[in-house]
């Protein structure tokens, strides 16, 4: 028996780093994060493990207490913002874990060239980003299918979908890291089979 909250947590921002790997712009140097729940800490932990920021990471969370509480928490300088508008401009990685149900982050806010790993408004009526950012962006995703039917953030905007994530890994579509990019991430069960995996050989090896 796995826990699935662990699971879900760490293969989610697993799937955001492949994303961020692929899409972030060449010279990425800051890292911002809105939103400060349990995606918060595991996006935080392997973006600052795999990739190196050269400013203080930002946080904003609706609930400054809590940013305050994962700034505390974390292993690394944290900055909390006073607004979400404070924590992304002139970021050049953004991550959305939040609960919201309209719009948190404006195109307007956004640097040219950002990257944008967003991964809460997982309903189709639920949106963190909003239309301005949304069709002004190539739009990457992890299930074609999925996005099309629970992601506000696309169906609700519009917007076109460029890409699966898969479909760059395999060459098929380019990955565009000069251009603004948002994957749109809801999860699969094929990423929760595999990390099982993971865990499950790496028990079986140590018994």
């Amino acid at each position: 028996v796995l826990d699935g909250s662990v699971i879900t947590a760490k293969r989610t921002a697993a799937v955001s780093a492949i994303a961020t790997k692929l899409l972030m712009p060449p010279f990425a140097e800051v890292l911002c994060i809105l939103g400060a729940g349990a995606q918060a800490y595991s996006h935080y932990e392997i973006l600052t493990e795999l990739f190196t920021f050269k400013e203080v990471v930002r946080i904003w969370n609706r609930t400054k207490e809590k940013a305050e509480k994962f700034a505390s928490s974390v292993h690394g300088p944290v900055r909390v913002c006073c607004s979400a508008r404070d924590a992304v401009v002139g970021a050049d990685v953004i991550v959305t874990v939040t609960m919201a149900t309209e719009p948190i982050l404006s195109g307007d806010w956004v640097k040219p060239g950002a990257h944008i790993n967003a991964v809460g408004a997982c309903r189709p009526n639920w949106r963190e980003l909003d239309d301005k950012l949304m069709k002004n962006c190539f739009v990457f995703v992890d299930s074609r299918k999925a996005a099309s039917e629970e992601s506000g953030d696309v169906m609700l905007s519009g917007a076109e979908i460029f890409a699966e994530l898969g479909e760059v890994l395999k060459g098929t579509k380019p990955a565009l890291p000069e251009k603004t990019t948002v994957f749109k991430s809801l999860g699969m069960a094929v990423e929760d089979a595999v990390a099982a995996k993971f865990v499950y050989d790496a028990w079986s090896a140590a018994n």
